[in-house]
């Protein structure tokens, strides 16, 4: 049993993870080579990684899709420490409305030109994006913005995760001690009197079963 709660914790702590790492806003510094339209088919499968269609506009099973293809600076650290090499990253750019996740970004178009013109100075820049690149089930990250840079030895602080997670490790302290005081007030007393009212339940039918087996014991003396 013990052995099935740390189980059913990890599972839920990755999932958690995931959508963590999948909705959180990441930035890249990259050199963007050009910009595309392409005609795209949803599958059952990577429909779900796509934002809406854009604002304005009908849901389609086959609609076009704006691509931003760059020379990604690769990282480690989980992004803090640049390297001085690159690889090729295709970002999408949807709008995702006042729908999920609430970024409300409505102005694909505009960042198509912009990225565009970015493209076209040879510049780097950084761009803000969420989601995953998977190759194999053509999922790419979708563009939030693009921002110039005088150089590309920069360091990018992700200063809005920084306090997304610092809130959220204040919020859920916050919430276990309040649950550890309920639990102290309201439900350790329930159930410790419901274990005295077990045990005098348990001793008054040992006393009752233990006249019985003396009633027994007489008449098979009398016998």
């Amino acid at each position: 049993m013990h052995r099935l709660k740390i189980t059913f914790r990890v599972i839920a702590f990755t999932v958690f993870g995931l959508f963590l790492h999948y909705v959180l806003p990441q930035h890249d510094v990259v050199k963007i080579t050009s910009t595309e339209i392409i005609r795209t088919d949803f599958s059952g499968f990577n429909r779900i990684f796509y934002a809406q269609a854009d604002s304005g506009a009908v849901e389609q099973p086959t609609r076009d899709l704006r691509l931003i293809n760059t020379d990604k600076k690769k990282t480690f650290l989980l992004g803090f420490m640049p390297r001085d090499k690159t690889e090729v990253m295709v970002y999408r750019n949807e709008d995702t409305g006042w729908i999920w996740p609430p970024y409300f970004k409505f102005d694909s178009s505009d960042l198509q030109a912009e990225s565009a013109s970015v493209a076209r100075g040879d510049s780097w820049a950084v761009i803000t994006h969420y989601g995953w690149r998977v190759r194999w089930a053509s999922i790419y990250p979708n563009a939030i913005a693009v921002k110039l840079l005088d150089s590309p030895d920069v360091r990018v602080i992700p200063w809005f995760n920084i306090f997304f997670f610092g809130f959220l490790i204040v919020g859920i302290a916050f919430l276990r001690a309040m649950w550890m005081q309920f639990r102290e007030r309201s439900i350790d007393p329930l159930i410790d009197s419901a274990e005295d009212r077990f045990d005098e339940a348990s001793a008054d039918i040992a006393e009752q079963k233990g006249r019985v087996t003396r009633w027994l014991g007489t008449w098979k003396k009398k016998s």
